[in-house]
């Protein structure tokens, strides 16, 4: 479909800005928050992350399915994002994995999307304004109508959108990382170690790496009690990413309070390192146009990593409990990256170590996680009187 026969369609901002271009994906009207994202590559994880539900995300690189899409590189069941708005969008894409065009993806999925006008002018607003509100439409092209759909849309600041991306169904997970695409080799523990991941919105390459590393996964829905964590009798349990207003999910808050007082290892993502930090008693804050890219540096002293990171919200450092330490810093605007415990196995990060799509840089996260949960394994047999099992950590 190219852009003599697409249909024309409007995109507007809440601060009145409004472009016209053409159709890229399924016709209709997407209202949501409009965020951008900087990556140049990984555009299919991208759309199919659950954190990004309820957003509308503009892409800064100019090229848009280049490589089109493939049932490999999904990241949940479904697209995820509320519209799409590129500069050009390819419609022949050039790759061997390629299976389906990324405009024919879109329309399957009926997701809204626009090409043909200028990201550069839309970014350089929500830099300058923060991340607002907009629209996508190619039913209303009158701009004063379309921005009064626009007005009418909540904002992300309390928004609980945990309930439209979580699990409904307890489900396992045991698919480590495709061989073809697999790095840093591990030695995986002799005994399967049991994760229980509350799926706030996780993301399936999570998944993947945890299986890598040796882990049988049991995946359960966010509204599931701390009890019923427990009674799996898991080595360790996992917070997942999710979308939203982390403040808002007040009842995954309460299970991790309680989920704390367990002395079991945790380790948080995104969402669920914004969690760990409320449920200790700290505060979040939202963004002005939040962290959404694959070059983030992160780090504290002379160590430094290069991270993938979605979200519009962050811990406020000065609200953080005394006990827990910060471990990173995001380079670009001081705000905080990374916690550990002082005294618990319990650590989050506030970037992607699953590195879908992005850079590999903090994959070590999860052998972390896992020397914790072998650790907190060993603990439990010599305090039952058994001989302890063999040492199989993953090495580097």
């Amino acid at each position: 479909m190219g852009l003599q026969k697409a249909a024309p369609a409007l995109v507007v901002l809440a601060d009145g800005t409004a472009l016209r271009g053409y159709q890229y994906g399924a016709k209709g009207t997407a209202v949501g928050e409009v965020v951008f994202n900087t990556g140049m590559t990984g555009y299919q994880e991208v759309l199919t992350d659950p954190s990004y539900c309820g957003q509308i995300v503009l892409f800064t690189y100019p090229e848009l399915g280049n490589t089109g899409v493939n049932a490999e590189d999904v990241e949940s069941e479904r697209v995820q994002v509320q519209g799409v708005i590129v500069r050009h969008g390819c419609e022949t894409p050039s790759s061997w994995r390629a299976q389906e065009s990324l405009a024919a993806y879109l329309e399957r999925w009926r997701v809204v999307g626009i090409t043909g006008v200028d990201t550069r002018l839309l970014t350089r607003r929500l830099r300058e304004q923060g991340a607002m509100n907009g629209a996508i439409s190619t039913e209303i092209l009158d701009p004063q109508e379309l921005w009064e759909r626009v007005a009418q849309a909540p904002p992300m600041t309390g928004l609980n959108l945990v309930p439209q991306v979580s699990t409904s169904q307890v489900y396992e997970w045991t698919t480590p990382t495709a061989a073809a695409w697999e790095f840093a080799p591990v030695s995986p523990p002799a005994e399967p170690l049991l994760v229980v991941a509350i799926d706030f919105g996780i993301k399936r390459n999570i998944l993947r790496r945890l299986a890598s590393y040796g882990c049988r996964v049991v995946v359960v829905p966010a509204t599931t009690p701390a009890a019923t964590i427990l009674a799996y009798d898991p080595d360790g349990i996992f917070l997942s990413n999710g979308p939203g207003d982390p403040a808002a999910v007040t009842e995954g808050i309460a299970t991790v309070r309680a989920l704390i007082a367990s002395g079991r290892p945790l380790f948080g993502i995104c969402l669920g390192h914004q969690i760990l930090g409320l449920a200790m008693g700290g505060q979040t804050f939202k963004l002005k146009f939040g962290h959404h890219g694959l070059n983030h540096p992160v780090g504290v002293g002379h160590q430094v990593a290069i991270s993938s990171q979605n979200h519009g919200f962050a811990l406020d450092q000065n609200t953080l409990a005394p006990e827990l330490q910060l471990t990173a810093w995001n380079l670009n605007d001081h705000t905080v990256a990374g916690l550990r415990h002082r005294d618990l196995p319990i650590f989050s990060v506030q970037y992607h170590p699953e590195a879908s799509p992005g850079p590999h840089d903090a994959d070590d996260c999860f052998a972390r996680f896992v020397e914790q949960m072998q650790a907190y394994r060993q603990r439990r047999r010599q305090a039952a009187g058994l001989a302890p099992t063999a040492d199989n950590r993953p090495q580097g």
